[in-house]
């Protein structure tokens, strides 16, 4: 347990308890001081207060900041691709094959293993236990950029940003064919399939809003390279929306065809652009990744199958 106190102003006269307390604990979101608060670890004058006290200033606040909770996940040195990081976040260009957060059938080996291993206890309880930093994620197969909190004020920052749609998340896929247009939006809501539990749906009776816009960049036989911009963050969205417009990601075998396609292993799908604001400057980032070895190895095969004009 970490006490910590600290002596109000004048100035600080009328300013609410939970406002004060975040602005000198930097790390610490107002809801967070808000909980505290409410578990009675917050006191003015010794007294423990509500969330909305009002200081009167020439007061001391103290603090009881309870220790990190334990994960009881092993941390794992595994190989990370580093493109940023700082005391607040840290993004990574994960490999195809990774998967993000320990689930049934995939108790360690994950991203979140590496990220205890390289970071230590700066994740411990963010985000919650069993997700400790993670505010979004991509699929097994899928590579790419992803951004982790390290704090728990970045990680309500970035929430937020998700939630308004205001990161910026732009990827590169190979799909089946070609769409009849260069460029387009589907904007189609997304739900759980009725009867196939690992799967989502265009046509689920609940569903919830998705829209995704693509580009053409270049066409090839049986085969075209597309860029696309998110808007929304629905689970497998990219995969679902183009499978349901009849031009699935290459490789991808929930959504496209079952036969998979010669020489890949899992969809052709790679996260490059992410961009949001950072948490403490209120600067916006802009993040970008080369496209990985297997999608340039893919590329060049079709390609050399006869490109169309």
């Amino acid at each position: 347990m970490e006490l910590v106190e600290f002596n109000t102003l004048p100035e600080h006269n009328g300013q609410r308890i939970d406002v004060f307390v975040s602005e000198q604990l930097p790390k610490h979101t107002r809801a967070g001081v808000q909980r505290l608060c409410g578990e009675g670890r917050v006191t003015v004058d010794g007294v423990a207060c509500e969330k909305n006290y009002r200081l009167k200033g020439r007061e001391v606040v103290a603090v009881a900041i309870p220790p990190a909770r334990q994960l009881g996940l092993p941390a794992q040195k595994i190989p990370l691709d580093v493109v940023y990081e700082d005391e607040d976040l840290i993004v990574i260009n994960k490999q195809q094959g990774l998967v993000v957060h320990p689930g049934p059938g995939n108790e360690d080996g994950t991203l979140v293993n590496a990220l205890l291993s390289h970071c230590g206890e700066e994740l411990s309880g963010i985000g919650g236990v069993e997700r400790p930093g993670i505010v979004h994620r991509l699929d097994k197969m899928t590579s790419g950029l992803i951004v982790v909190a390290k704090t728990e004020k970045a990680h309500f920052s970035l929430a937020e940003q998700i939630k308004a749609r205001e990161v910026k998340k732009i990827y590169h896929a190979v799909v089946h064919g070609c769409p009849k247009t260069e460029q387009g939006s589907i904007d189609t809501p997304i739900g759980r399939h009725p009867t196939e539990r690992k799967k989502m749906s265009t046509r689920a009776k609940i569903a919830r809003q998705a829209l995704t816009n693509y580009q053409v960049l270049e066409k090839y036989r049986g085969f075209s390279h597309l860029e696309l911009e998110l808007h929304t963050g629905r689970t497998h969205q990219i995969r679902v929306h183009m499978a349901s417009i009849g031009h699935p990601v290459a490789g991808d075998m929930l959504y496209g065809p079952k036969k998979g396609v010669s020489g890949l292993d899992g969809q052709c799908l790679h996260a490059k652009t992410l961009g949001f604001y950072h948490p403490v400057s209120g600067q916006f980032v802009l993040h970008t990744s080369p496209l990985p070895e297997y999608f340039l190895r893919f590329l060049a095969r079709i390609e050399s199958t006869n490109r169309k004009g």
